[in-house]
């Protein structure tokens, strides 16, 4: 990506991402379109930009913030409250939509490690995009958000097992399951640092002038998605992480308000990069599937939050709420078929319509999603009366 593509793809952003903000729209819809339009793929517009290291790069980054902030928001007492909601939450999360994920896979592919993988995609929801949404929604502080991120980090913990599944096509048991260990150690591990060295990081940051307190966070951040990468994990939970020990560190304000904007310009970069890898030119082949895929999703992620929520002590509003938030899928689901269209265990043709199927379905999930996600609460109110509620 050259300057003059990068100041192009800037400007169309902030057109659209307007556009959008002008009819009460998330903006994240706005950044999938840019990148469409400018992307490699069908429909032909302008063909400007391809995928390469540099968008990669910009991409990740912008990942790595996205769950950074969010992780900000949840001190350890948070998410101590949400421990209940990572067992029941997690769990009926994983058997109602990797199952309904198992359904469409095999209804497209029949009994095979196609069909595995499809239910792959289809389960884990995008913790990148569900955080910009509840951001853009002011959501961060709703009770059920704690159910939200419990879920979203047991599936994370999953998917680090997932992807070197779909990676090798199959594994071994042992394998598989170390690391998921190593997952669960690294998280155990981090809320006890943010426990017990929050504060005195904290005391550290605070003697350093802003330069050399701007460039310590950016490292932290970057350093702790770099182990969870080292050891098998996605980047996504090592930011995540970063942001939970340096919520309980007394600097967590001056974090958010040094670091706002650049969280922001590199979320939209993220979504435009993301965008690239959709081909519409493929509907014809795998619409169906999509149109499948999709309904399942929203039927069995509200079910899910109805259903963790009715466990977990919260209204069917909030259930609604949260289920709502877990709809759109993103970029562990681009992950995992750009994995799958590099198996040898999978037939050329199975990859190829896996990785149309990933691009399409991610369309369909993140617009349908972040529309829910904002009138989900409205919808809520007509669909379960006041006196229904407990």
């Amino acid at each position: 990506m050259t300057l003059a593509e990068l100041a192009l793809t800037i400007a169309l952003l902030g057109v659209l991402g307007l556009s959008a903000s002008r009819f009460g729209l998330s903006a994240i819809p706005a950044y999938l379109l840019a990148g469409i339009i400018l992307g490699p793929n069908e429909p032909d517009f302008i063909r400007l930009v391809q995928p390469s290291e540099v968008t990669d790069f910009v991409a990740e980054i912008g990942l790595i913030f996205l769950l950074f902030f969010l992780g900000l928001e949840f001190s350890v007492d948070r998410l101590v409250r949400s421990g209940r909601h990572i067992g029941l939450g997690g769990a009926a999360d994983f058997v109602i939509n990797a199952g309904l994920g198992l359904l469409v896979g095999v209804a497209a592919f029949g009994v095979s490690f196609a069909a595995i993988v499809v239910a792959a995609c289809i389960y884990v929801s995008s913790s990148a995009i569900a955080v910009k949404a509840l951001t853009d929604f002011r959501r961060l502080a709703d009770d059920e958000t704690d159910m939200v991120l419990a879920i979203l980090l047991f599936e994370d913990v999953v998917i680090a097992a997932v992807l070197g599944f779909v990676a090798t096509g199959g594994g071994e048991l042992s394998t598989t399951a170390g690391v998921s260990a190593k997952a669960i150690l690294f998280v155990a591990l981090s809320l006890a640092a943010s426990k017990w060295l929050g504060a005195h990081i904290g005391r550290l940051l605070q003697r350093l002038e802003l330069e050399f307190f701007l460039l310590a966070v950016f490292g932290f951040v970057v350093g702790m998605s770099a182990l969870a990468i080292q050891l098998d994990m996605s980047e996504a939970i090592g930011a995540l992480m970063a942001g939970v020990i340096l919520s309980e560190s007394g600097v967590r304000e001056e974090i958010e308000q040094r670091f706002f904007a650049v969280r922001d310009v590199f979320a939209a970069l993220f979504f435009f990069v993301f965008a690239l890898t959709i081909d519409l030119g493929a509907f014809g082949e795998v619409g169906w599937i999509v149109l499948v895929a999709l309904v399942m999703t929203v039927v069995g992620k509200v079910g899910v939050g109805l259903v963790a929520g009715r466990l977990g002590g919260f209204t069917a509003r909030q259930g609604f709420n949260a289920g709502a938030a877990l709809v759109a899928h993103g970029e562990f689901t681009i992950i995992i078929a750009q994995l799958a269209a590099g198996n040898v265990a999978l037939a050329a043709a199975d990859q190829e319509d896996i990785a149309a199927f990933a691009g399409l379905y991610v369309l369909a999930t993140a617009t349908v999603g972040v529309v829910l996600m904002k009138e989900s609460k409205r919808i809520g109110r007509r669909l379960v009366p006041a006196v229904a509620e407990p």
